[in-house]
């Protein structure tokens, strides 16, 4: 690569970064039920990763060229989160629980016990769920992303929401203001 096209698409990446890191940081916040150290982590993997494919003539990746940029880094990032858990040696968490924030008020309540309820699922469940309900992904596209069948992330759906919903329990309608 010419050093002035080296040049361009670094400030193109710096671009697409700026643009994208908060969407990714909001994603992974959920994905990792509130752990916003691995959060971090997760989005500065995915960002490194995106950086090495961006620098390749083309983009290409895996023999065809990448359409679209922001998708490819949300797939990066699922996997990176369900590769995290199956490297890890234990189950340990760093904090036991959500640090107090100044917050929006009303809903505050609501969210932490989400985000404790998406935090006990299994990591392929929490993928799924944030992937379908959250960034409002077809069966199809989270099929691709986490690289299973449409007819996995329906049964993966499914059950993720009964896990859930035992989970939540009747506490949940409580939470919620009318």
């Amino acid at each position: 690569m010419a050093p002035t096209a080296a040049r361009g698409a670094d400030a193109e990446y710096a671009e697409f970064a700026a643009n994208r890191s908060g969407h990714l940081y909001r994603s992974a916040c959920l994905l990792t039920g509130g752990d916003t150290h691995l959060a971090e982590d997760l989005v500065q993997e995915t960002l490194s990763r995106m950086y090495a494919v961006w620098r390749r003539p083309g983009r290409f990746f895996g023999g065809r060229a990448i359409e679209n940029p922001a998708g490819y880094a949300q797939g990066v990032l699922y996997r990176q989160f369900v590769s995290h858990h199956r490297r890890r040696s234990a189950g340990e968490r760093p904090i036991a629980h959500v640090p107090d924030r100044p917050g929006a008020e009303g809903d505050s309540t609501l969210r932490v016990t989400l985000l404790e309820a998406l935090g006990a699922l299994p990591p392929r469940d929490r993928a799924v769920l944030v992937l379908r309900y959250w960034e409002d992904v077809s069966v199809e596209e989270t099929a691709t992303i986490l690289r299973c069948g449409s007819g996995a992330v329906r049964t993966r759906t499914s059950r993720a929401l009964v896990r859930l919903r035992a989970l939540l329990g009747d506490s949940l309608s409580d939470l919620v203001q009318p």
